[in-house]
């Protein structure tokens, strides 16, 4: 009789496999030189280009109404929220791709408290660090909430996870963030949102991984420099080492870029990007590096970029096999 409730019972359907893993960079999602400050319309245009990319319709990915989830009342607004619970109960399915994780930096939250305490680099018995450990995830849980808000009115299904509450840790040094986490060695540091996507994609292999940043991509020097060349097409061997495919003027060449990293950003900025994008795509993953808000993200986000693509602004870094 065992045997046969067993035989009965359903089999477990195999996850379907990750189609994109994004990271909505801190530079374009808030205002970094603005203590705790949001850049409201790159925010609402990254979560509609995602809802657009996730899709599944052959349109333009637009509904005539969107479903929004954010049935919770923020103070300051006027009223209530609409709940149409009746049209929602109606719909056979929310007609969209949702195996996307989306992966979220800090910007102007967390890094001025993390870089004034210390806490990047460790030492829980300091008074100073302690305070700073709590202020840093008051601010990098304040901001996550924010932007789980964000993607719930564009009707994106979508819980928050802090990598601290997880359990992520570090050895000296489904909407994830940069976060102050615990340091074996150091007591505690700060966990970079690019390392955690290097670690997503090594673990579940998606299809491709976007960084949404405040600029078109990778440049050759500081984007502010009127000389400064966009790098298009960037190859990895297999033993990390990289080299420039395009432009043609650049070509082969593995050194020359110079990175500009804010002062008090405590995770790396551009450099730590580059170098984790770099360990993805000698996974055989292609990953797109490209400006937040604008056409080239939409298409970066529903994976419609090629090495051909002449008129998409930004870099591709991938596998020189």
């Amino acid at each position: 009789m065992a045997e046969e409730v067993a035989q009965e019972q359903p089999r477990p359907t195999a996850p379907r496999p990750v189609r994109c893993i994004v990271k909505l960079g801190g530079a374009a999602i808030t205002n970094k030189g603005e203590l705790e400050s949001i850049n409201e319309e790159n925010l609402r245009s990254a979560c509609a280009q995602l809802r657009h990319a996730m899709s599944e319709s052959d349109g333009d990915g637009a509904t005539e109404k969107v479903l929004g989830m954010d049935w919770s009342r923020k103070p300051g607004d006027p009223a209530d929220p609409a709940v149409d619970a009746e049209w929602i109960a109606g719909m056979a399915g929310l007609g969209l791709d949702t195996n996307f994780i989306v992966v979220h930096g800090a910007g102007s939250f967390g890094h001025f408290q993390a870089s004034r305490s210390g806490v990047h680099k460790g030492g829980l018995h300091s008074t100073l660090v302690k305070a700073g450990f709590v202020a840093t995830r008051i601010s990098v849980t304040s901001l996550n909430q924010e932007i789980v808000r964000a993607l719930a009115r564009e009707g994106i299904p979508s819980v928050g996870m802090s990598p601290f509450a997880c359990g992520w840790s570090t050895q000296q040094r489904k909407v994830l963030h940069g976060d102050a986490v615990l340091d074996e060695l150091l007591d505690c540091t700060i966990l970079s949102g690019d390392v955690i996507i290097r670690h997503l994609a090594q673990l579940l292999s998606p299809r491709y991984v976007v960084f949404l940043t405040d600029v078109h991509g990778v440049y050759d020097r500081p984007p502010t420099d009127p000389n400064a060349v966009l790098l298009k097409e960037i190859e990895v061997d297999d033993n990390g080492g990289w080299s420039i495919v395009k432009p043609a003027l650049l070509q082969g060449n593995t050194k020359g870029v110079e990175i500009s990293v804010a002062a008090h950003d405590t995770t790396g900025g551009m450099e730590t990007k580059i170098l984790e994008a770099a360990v993805i795509a000698r996974l055989g993953i292609d990953v797109y590096i490209t400006k937040a808000g604008t056409e080239h993200s939409l298409r970066a986000l529903k994976g419609d970029v090629s090495t051909d693509s002449e008129d998409w602004l930004g870099t591709i870094i991938r596998s020189s096999k």
